[in-house]
């Protein structure tokens, strides 16, 4: 470049700045920019303070130190929830060597700074702008104080931003506000993680060493400090080498905080790391598929998470009755009880669940067999499965007695088609009576006059009355299918059981649920659904009333016949589908059974969870879920008040009625026999008597 090029290139952005210089003074530029900052700084800093201080970091170390338990219906103790959580002990129950070995670690400015570090703030923003260079969307270390790691574990996610480590910043602050630093550091101890499942330094202890906390020595507390990194990669158990490098590393850097002298670290490091497993795991997830239900609901319906709930020691009151539970659960390990399995091996599953109907409390549920996930699938509460004959109660009987239909009314037993498309619905074995009464049809769960019924009351009425009992249906369903349970969607056994609560609670219908209390750690109720539930009447207790006259006859004479539970008066309803596509006209997709006293209601469902040629089950007449239902109900029923119901089985009572009006006619006949005769007598005396005056 030339000088003259020099020179206009020189003159060019001298030109440039004083023009920006005008602008900037014109417009208050830099004043504006700084406005805007302090604007943002502001808006952000009370942000924070406000996420700090409705944090409600005051009830950190109750919620650090106790375990979220879980009470039954009559608020019993039944179980605990374990996540981060191990046995809680204070500091002079811990070595004095353990702090030492972690702040020399993890924070050796501990005890001299108020929550954050100005070197660690720093150090993250210089990797934020080198990430942000690389266009990586994350920060890597920071040097986060341990007050910051605290706060992180207990309140924030894993995720590596900006906005995270504002909020990690803004709460350490708080919690130093709250707490001592001894306060802080035990529960930091409490809440670490040491790898394997342990967390907090007790069980640790036990873990690696066999002993407890206090009687840890320098080189085993610095083994656990050191795992605190990555307790994974330098946990003793797995990774021995890395773990005895890692100690000596810690060692070294209690040498340099001055809580060792280099001959001490020295003749540690050359000590071997003896292992000795004496922890045990408590266990006080004792119902597992009722425990993954109460914080199911505890997340969807009173907006917690998983990690409040396990985590924050809350005393949880729900529905549940032990004793129905444990028998529940014993029935369920019960193989017996069972279809076989599949060709291949594959279990048929089942789940149940039993509800209380004056109330809607679940009491006992159980979601499949076979080795339990912690929140997976639970069958009780997620299956949507056709439910079949089960339906034909919702959609057909109570309607048409609503209409005015007796249980005794005549119904036409034909083999029929309907509509455009006919849809002609067959009785199982293809067997027909021409008229049958409709508490005979109800307990033999005929499909043809069910649909002739439906068709006469109508689909519209039959369709608002599934949707009266908390069924999800949708226009797709307003057809005569919905007689025999044909949905576009499915229900899960809870649906179900919720539905038959309006059978045993004299037509008025209760949704089930799980939580009756919650209360924090501090003793605050944050969630209070005790009282009990007004329901919703949807039948007339009349109705409701017949309705479990014929359903009484379902049990006693009907298709749920084996399931009856000996000694005990239970009505109901079987139900089952058809599996497609398998080749063989008896292959079954699901089964049901859903029967009630005044007490309780169970719901049953078995079946494949995917049904296919080889995974299927047999017989369509519903009842091959029998011997489970009848053992479940014989075991939970003493331990509810052995409510008699305020009817008999329909049979009875027709053939009662039956009895007495051949009484009356024998009478009547009688009657009128001899009243004929003496009358005939008479006139046959005065034609006598005529005849002799004649003459």
């Amino acid at each position: 470049m030339n000088n003259n090029s020099t020179k206009s290139f020189r003159k060019s952005v001298g030109s440039f700045f004083k023009k920006f210089n005008r602008f900037c003074r014109r417009f208050h530029l830099v004043k504006w920019l700084v406005i805007v900052f302090l604007s943002v700084s502001l808006v952000t800093s009370t942000y924070m303070v406000f996420l700090a201080k409705t944090a409600h970091v005051q009830n950190l170390e109750s919620s650090l130190s106790k375990t979220t338990e879980i009470f039954d219906v009559n608020n019993k103790k039944a179980g605990e929830l374990y996540a981060q959580k191990g046995t809680y002990v204070h500091l002079n129950q811990v070595s004095a060597n353990v702090p030492k070995a972690v702040l020399s670690t993890e924070d050796r400015n501990f005890y001299h700074e108020y929550g954050f570090s100005f070197k660690g703030i720093a150090r993250a923003m210089l990797l934020l702008v080198k990430n942000k260079l690389l266009h990586r969307d994350y920060i890597s270390g920071g040097g986060s104080t341990l007050t910051q790691q605290l706060v992180k574990n207990a309140y924030l996610s894993q995720e590596q931003t900006m906005t995270r480590k504002l909020k990690e910043l803004f709460l350490s602050i708080q919690v130093e506000n709250v707490y001592s630093k001894n306060e802080i550091l035990t529960m930091y101890l409490n809440n670490a993680y040491f790898g394997n499942g342990v967390w907090g330094v007790q069980d640790a202890a036990q873990k690696y060493f066999g002993e407890n906390a206090v009687d840890l020595s320098v080189p085993d507390s610095a083994v656990l400090a050191g795992m605190l990194t990555s307790p994974s990669a330098y946990n003793p158990i797995d990774h021995p080498k890395a773990a005895k490098w890692r100690r000596n590393v810690v060692l070294q850097l209690m040498v340099e905080n001055h809580k060792l002298t280099q001959a001490q670290a020295n003749y540690y490091k050359k000590t071997p790391i003896t292992l000795r497993d004496t922890y045990v795991r408590k266990d006080g997830y004792r119902y597992p598929y009722y425990f993954d239900a109460v914080i199911d609901e505890a997340i969807s319906k009173y907006g917690m998470t998983e990690s409040e709930i396990m985590n924050r020691g809350y005393r949880i009151y729900t529905n549940l009755n032990q004793s129905q539970q444990k028998a529940m659960q014993t029935n369920f390990d019960n193989n017996a009880l069972f279809p076989a399995n599949a060709s291949d091996g594959t279990e048929v599953q089942a789940a149940s669940i039993g509800v209380s109907p004056t109330t809607g409390g679940v009491t006992a549920v159980v979601g499949g067999r076979g080795k339990h996930v912690f929140r997976g699938y639970n069958r009780a509460t997620q299956i949507r499965r056709q439910p079949g004959s089960t339906m034909k109660p919702l959609a057909v009987y109570t309607p048409a007695l609503e209409a005015g239909y007796k249980f005794d009314s005549e119904l036409v037993d034909k083999k029929k088609s309907y509509g455009t498309n006919h849809y002609t619905p067959k009785n199982y074995n293809n067997v027909y009576q021409g008229k049958v009464p409709m508490y005979e049809a109800l307990a033999q769960s005929m499909n043809a006059p069910a649909v002739w019924l439906l068709n006469q009351i109508g689909v519209n009425r039959g369709y608002e009355s599934v949707k009266d009992f908390n069924i999800p249906v949708t226009k797709k369903d307003k057809n005569l299918a919905l007689a025999l349970g044909g949905l576009s969607g499915g229900v899960s056994p809870q649906q179900m059981a919720g539905a038959y609560t309006a059978f045993a609670n004299g037509g008025k219908i209760v949704k089930p649920f799980y939580i009756r209390k919650i209360v924090d750690s501090t003793g605050k109720v944050v969630v209070d659904n005790t009282a009990k539930q007004e329901g919703r009447q949807i039948m007339s207790s009349s109705v409701a009333k017949q309705m479990t006259s014929m359903m009484l006859g379902v049990f006693n004479n009907g298709t749920g016949v084996d399931a009856k539970p000996y000694g005990y008066s239970v009505a109901g309803k079987t139900g089952s589908t058809e599996a497609d596509n398998t080749g063989s006209s008896d292959a079954t997709k699901d089964k049901w059974i859903i029967g009630y006293t005044p007490d309780l209601v169970v719901a049953t469902w078995e079946g494949f969870d995917s049904t296919s040629q080889a995974h299927h089950l047999e017989n369509l007449s519903g009842t091959g879920v029998g011997p489970l239902f009848k053992n479940e109900m014989q075991t939970m029923l003493p331990y509810t008040k052995n409510s008699s119901f305020n009817t008999k089985d329909a049979q009875s009572i027709v053939q009662s009625e039956n009895t007495n009006d051949n009484l009356w006619d024998t009478i009547q006949k009688k009657t009128n026999k001899y009243g004929n005769e003496i009358s005939q007598k008479a006139k046959d005396l005065i034609n006598d008597a005529k005849s002799w005056f004649k003459h």
